[in-house]
């Protein structure tokens, strides 16, 4: 078995693979710092003990964005499995190529997406990512990573309205019943949610505009708001809501 972590700005997401399967996750805060000794009390209580002691699992490996948390996680793994953990990211030797002018500024989580993309679906792909920050990476099907495009998240934009705002309330960011809406809750995930879906299928059009190449890319969405925007949207073909766990998956057996 192999345990993966995957270190995003609000959420660590943990997954225990078998034989290439994904058998079981779970989504921890990023933000209260933790120590090592802490860390690797969670993944034992998460784990269990048999998988989380040296010779417990295969191996772990670690796609982090939060450079703060990256040494704590790489020690609290290597208390828990007895070696160290992989680490996914611009500077691993993974059979990918960064098209890009500032290749090693390329995000791990964007790496992970670019080696799932191009070894499981095998098609020039855009990888539309839905965490803090919502990114579009633009991968090849040979597995090159052509660039893309950063915007605030879904749930920064929320946050950011509710803060500066003193008379609108915080409110969950679930679809509304229509557009037009009646209250001042609805009005805004009206707002939130559909301005969203309308700029993803925007910037999506521009790409597909931009591709090298006759064939347009599909369309995946992945990360946490993928299955809530998905039904909305005209340009997301296909939701893989763990394939950056997979990324990491494909780069642990490609390193190791």
């Amino acid at each position: 078995m192999i345990v993966v972590f995957d270190v995003g700005n609000s959420e660590i997401t943990i997954g225990i693979f078998n034989a290439g399967e994904l058998l079981s996750h779970w989504r921890l805060t990023t933000a209260p710092p933790r120590t090592a000794d802490e860390l690797a009390l969670l993944i034992r209580s998460i784990a269990g003990p048999e998988l989380a002691s040296p010779g417990g699992a295969q191996g772990s490996a670690i796609c982090s964005v939060v450079p703060a948390i990256t040494p704590m996680l790489a020690e609290a793994c290597e208390m828990c499995f007895g070696r160290k953990p992989i680490m996914i990211d611009a500077r691993a030797k993974l059979p990918i190529k960064l098209d890009v002018e500032e290749p090693f500024t390329v995000g791990a989580d964007r790496i992970a997406n670019t080696l799932a993309a191009s070894r499981i679906y095998r098609k020039d792909a855009v990888v539309v990512d839905l965490g803090t920050a919502t990114t579009y990476d633009c991968i090849t099907a040979d597995g090159t990573f052509l660039g893309g495009v950063i915007q605030p998240g879904i749930m920064i934009s929320a946050d950011t309205l509710f803060r500066r705002t003193a008379q609108l309330p915080a409110t969950d960011i679930v679809p509304p019943k229509k557009v037009i809406a009646r209250r001042t809750d609805e009005c805004i995930r009206a707002g939130v949610l559909y301005g969203a879906v309308d700029s993803i299928d925007g910037i999506v059009r521009r790409i597909k505009k931009e591709w090298p190449g006759k064939k347009h890319p599909i369309v995946i969405a992945t990360g946490g708001m993928a299955e809530t925007i998905r039904p909305h949207s005209a340009e997301l073909e296909l939701v893989d809501p763990f394939l950056t766990l997979k990324g990491i998956r494909l780069g642990f057996e490609l390193l190791s």
